[in-house]
């Protein structure tokens, strides 16, 4: 990639996740942590975004709390193609050396980062839920492990850049503050990395519940206090009243009352709406750690000393099989 004048090594590097010259949500959440880390380094933080016409991208993102905005611009990359997302990456990042790169989980956070971490001969940790700085200036990853029964926490001493993507939805988005007076860096990518083997023929969204999960304001999710199918049909009742969406915790979903597209939680989404209600959800940690960042919570269990009260805004100690039928004739069924 031929890119004008080279930055000094170091650094701490978002990817600007896009589509169609709209930002992924991932991407504030990416810039508010990227800019904690390399504040507690002193370090630079750049967003690296790849696509076409990405001028108004670039003004977007300089609005942000970033110290750089690196936009790699071309018609070859209009839409994502994995090979020269990775080759891109890599080949900015030997030139550039940064110490940290970080990207979302997402669709394509997913499948194009392990490509660009096998490029640079470093690690990777996938899907984390946590980032901080240790006393030995190194970025110590979480993340849920052995089916999201324990949290592993990862450092990679030895190889650089150190490389995590990040469940969407975890971290609070940075606000566009007038931004750090920071430049927007066009490159000019090699030909050569611009290959792929691959070809995009169509784009189909995400027609799936599971989209609408993600992106509604209002969940209203039940665990196994529901007791059955038909306490979770009570629960869609209520969500569909409340204009939101239907959600579940990992034990209801093994219980077969609903599908794993609605489990939150380590295993499932992270989701943050503006209120989630917890309904019959005892609150494992497996299922805070999905939806603990939420506006607000209201919660409804049985048991006084339940988990969830732990982070809910308001609780309420009751069956939420008496308490879902009582809102639903406040709200006129």
């Amino acid at each position: 990639m031929s890119d004008g004048q080279a930055s000094a090594p170091g650094g701490v590097w978002i990817f600007g996740e896009q589509e169609g010259g709209v930002l992924h949500g991932a991407t504030p959440e990416l810039i508010g942590k990227g800019r904690e880390l390399a504040d507690q380094l002193g370090a630079p933080l750049a967003a690296v975004v790849f696509g076409a016409d990405l001028d108004a991208i670039g003004r977007e993102l300089s609005l942000y709390p970033v110290d750089a905005v690196l936009l790699a611009d071309h018609p070859a990359l209009g839409h994502y193609l994995a090979e020269p997302y990775a080759a891109l990456l890599a080949d900015l990042a030997k030139k550039r050396r940064p110490d940290i790169i970080l990207a979302g989980a997402t669709a394509i956070g997913r499948a194009f980062i392990p490509r660009a971490a096998a490029l640079l001969k470093t690690g990777l940790t996938a899907d984390c839920v946590g980032l901080e700085i240790t006393p030995e200036r190194l970025l110590r990853q979480t993340c849920p492990s052995f089916g999201g029964n324990i949290m592993a926490a990862i450092v990679c001493p030895e190889r650089r850049p150190q490389m995590a993507t990040i469940r969407p939805k975890v971290l609070k988005p940075a606000a566009k503050d007038g931004g750090r007076g920071g430049r927007v860096e066009k490159l000019a990518p090699a030909p050569e990395l611009l290959r792929s083997r691959t070809e995009r023929l169509e784009w189909l969204p995400d027609a799936s519940d599971t989209a609408g999960l993600a992106d509604a304001d209002i969940i209203v999710a039940g665990g196994r206090g529901l007791g059955g199918p038909a306490g979770f049909a009570l629960l869609e009742r209520l969500a569909r009243r409340l204009g939101g969406a239907a959600a579940a915790s990992r034990p209801a979903v093994d219980e077969g009352w609903a599908p794993y597209s609605r489990q939150i939680g380590q295993t499932g989404r992270t989701v943050q709406p503006k209120l989630y209600l917890a309904f019959g959800i005892s609150g494992a940690v497996h299922h805070l750690t999905g939806m603990s960042s939420s506006d607000r919570i209201i919660a409804v269990n049985k048991d006084p000393h339940a988990p969830i009260f732990s982070v809910a805004d308001w609780g309420v100690a009751a069956d939420a099989l008496e308490v879902i039928p009582a809102m639903l004739r406040e709200l006129g069924e």
